[in-house]
């Protein structure tokens, strides 16, 4: 049940963040779709792992593949849809609690804080590599089961 609340609120605070930054309509589902398997997927690792590496890589991950695949159908620029996908993986509360903690002389916390980020930040960007090559294997299948469907029947 816990996890179906997460897919619900994930999706909405997606398309939330897209309606915010002006995505096209036509992509708020997609980008929504993309953002909420993507919390799922890292909801599902962080309970197994306990780890901040490896549930934002497998969210990356997520977000990178069906993001490209959700650019090729919908023709959207892959940015399109990964900017509101990424919004919930962002460690943004973490770095204001490293900045708070900087403001009020805690250098140890300080440093932690920012390591957690630093660690966030890459393993998001080492796993959007990942899924890019991974994308790229499967693209012309993709293309051409795409370029399929948008041909006409012949009678």
């Amino acid at each position: 049940m816990k996890v179906l609340v997460e897919l619900i609120v994930s999706f909405l605070s997606t398309v939330g963040f897209g309606l915010v930054t002006n995505v096209p309509r036509l992509s708020l589902l997609p980008a929504g779709i993309t953002g909420s398997l993507a919390w799922v997927a890292y909801y599902l690792v962080l309970q197994v792992d306990h780890g901040l590496i490896l549930s934002n890589f497998t969210a990356a991950i997520v977000i990178g593949i069906l993001g490209n695949i959700s650019a090729v159908i919908f023709r959207v620029p892959v940015n399109i849809i990964y900017v509101p996908s990424l919004v919930s993986l962002v460690p943004g509360g973490i770095l204001y609690l490293g900045m708070r903690s900087f403001t009020l002389g805690n250098e140890w916390r300080t440093g932690q804080y920012m390591f957690n980020a630093l660690t966030i930040a890459i393993a998001l960007a080492v796993g959007f590599v990942v899924a890019e090559v991974i994308f790229n294997r499967i693209k012309p299948l993709l293309l051409k089961v795409v370029s399929r469907r948008k041909q006409p029947a012949n009678k």
